[in-house]
């Protein structure tokens, strides 16, 4: 029986056909060690249950038409006062047809009663608006 001992005279320029895996492991490693640092900061302690209200801020454009219901539920286009639901019909009428059709902005007051609101609506259906909206302010901060 033989033993070999060290390469042989013929083995001297031989190629390796393994890899050499240890600096990937070590590079994984790090990682590894980074990543179990890092998650912990990233996410809170805390949980919160955080509100659903979408704010959407609203940009006033010249071409909007804003009609205000006052409280005792008088209809105003802009800053004149509008006498009846058939005059802001009319109105709305010419805004409806331009191109590309206003939005219709909507500021009813709190103590107004529904009617009121309910009056515009219907005048905006019956000239053929598209585009309505209603008008509120953010609740305040606590």
């Amino acid at each position: 029986m033989a033993m070999n001992v060290g390469p042989g005279p013929d083995d001297n320029d031989a190629v390796i056909s393994t890899i050499n895996t240890t600096p990937l492991v070590d590079v994984m490693l790090v990682l590894l060690i980074i990543f179990l640092i890092t998650i912990p900061v990233v996410t809170t302690a805390i949980p919160v249950t955080l509100p659903k209200e979408r704010i959407e801020v609203r940009e006033t454009k010249p071409e909007n038409v804003i009609i205000s219901v006052d409280a005792q539920s008088n209809i105003f286009w802009y800053e004149a006062r509008v006498s009846n639901v058939e005059a802001l019909t009319e109105k709305l009428k010419k805004v409806a047809t331009q191109k590309p059709q206003p939005e219709v902005q909507i500021r009813g007051d709190l103590a107004a009663r529904y009617e009121g609101v309910g009056k515009v609506l219907l005048a905006c259906q019956r000239a053929g608006i598209v585009k309505v909206a209603f008008i509120t302010e953010p609740p305040p901060l606590n």
